[in-house]
């Protein structure tokens, strides 16, 4: 999900061990519907939707948090994550009438969430660009062609940061840190199907089916 602003917690790409602590924020009663139509939405708007938990088109901090939970961040990784993308992103999605505070994120406005320092996997208006994410393998996947170790995708986001908009920095950290962590192989690699399911969200749905299957480890 697309996040602005810096954490030690979340910035640092540690996963700590399971706290007792709980979620509080209940921020998402009585919002309006919003539009929902997954067929017509970009792959910005589906990268996000993953965590569309009730499928109103509106993402609450509770159901960022689910969502977080359920693909395998801990209690309190989730909790901040939440927080950071949802102080970040709420403001500037939300419409005029929608209820205040205004955290929840409007899947329809999320092009307005978009940051600097990324790919260029998503055009301006959160389109899918093929060729950028292509690029990304041609020029940072040296061990392997179909695989990022940690050190190359750590390469990739330290090649695509905009001097100009240190500002923007943490959220590639922060967006492919952690999905390194969950998504990697055995081996240290980072897929490139998966990457790619990075952009359209179905990498998430991808790694709660593993927790929730029987044979999961983790």
């Amino acid at each position: 999900m697309a996040v602005r602003g810096q954490s030690s917690a979340a910035a640092s790409l540690l996963l700590p061990p399971v706290t007792a602590l709980l979620f509080l924020w209940m921020l998402g009663c009585g919002h309006v519907m919003a539009h929902n139509d997954l067929g017509n939405m970009t792959a910005l708007q589906k990268h996000v939707s993953y965590f569309d938990r009730n499928k109103d088109g509106i993402i609450t901090q509770e159901e960022t948090f689910e969502g977080s939970v359920a693909i395998g961040f801990t209690v309190e990784y989730a909790t901040e994550f939440a927080a950071l993308v949802h102080g970040a992103n709420g403001p500037i999605t939300s419409p005029a009438d929608a209820p205040l505070p205004h955290l929840s994120i409007y899947i329809e406005n999320m092009q307005r969430g978009m940051h600097g320092s990324d790919t260029g996997a998503f055009d301006l208006k959160g389109r899918f660009v093929p060729q950028k994410f292509e690029e990304i393998f041609m020029k940072h996947a040296k061990t392997r062609p179909d695989g990022l170790t940690h050190s190359e995708v750590e390469d990739m986001i330290l090649a695509n940061r905009d001097p100009l908009d240190p500002g923007s920095w943490e959220g590639p950290e922060i967006e492919w840190g952690g999905i390194y962590k969950l998504a990697s192989d055995n081996d240290g690699f980072l897929h490139k199907d998966d990457a790619r399911g990075i952009y359209d969200g179905s990498v998430f749905v991808k790694l709660e089916e593993k927790r929730a299957s029987p044979r999961s480890v983790m």
